[in-house]
């Protein structure tokens, strides 16, 4: 069995989405510049299980009081709990 099966499919797109925001410059100060980070945009998809979330559709579970994000952990820590995984 792999590591990655044996992480929830919260900790995997947890650790998607930093690895996805690893080369990102923060803080990032809005929901635009959050997705323009992303390596393909609001296209990038992360997938677990039978989960598949692309940026587009994660960025909406955020409010503007989440911004900025000063890491990609913040970033994660709040679609992961926002999406309900």
């Amino acid at each position: 069995m792999t590591e990655e099966k044996e992480l929830s499919v919260k900790d995997q797109i947890h650790a998607q989405i930093t690895g996805a925001l690893a080369g990102a410059k923060f803080p990032i100060p809005t929901p635009e510049d959050l997705i323009a980070a992303f390596p393909n945009g609001a296209d990038t998809t992360c997938c677990a299980g039978d989960l598949k979330m692309a940026a587009g559709e994660a960025g909406k579970l955020l409010k503007p009081a989440d911004f900025p994000f000063k890491s990609a952990k913040d970033v994660a820590d709040v679609i992961v709990t926002r999406a309900g995984l």
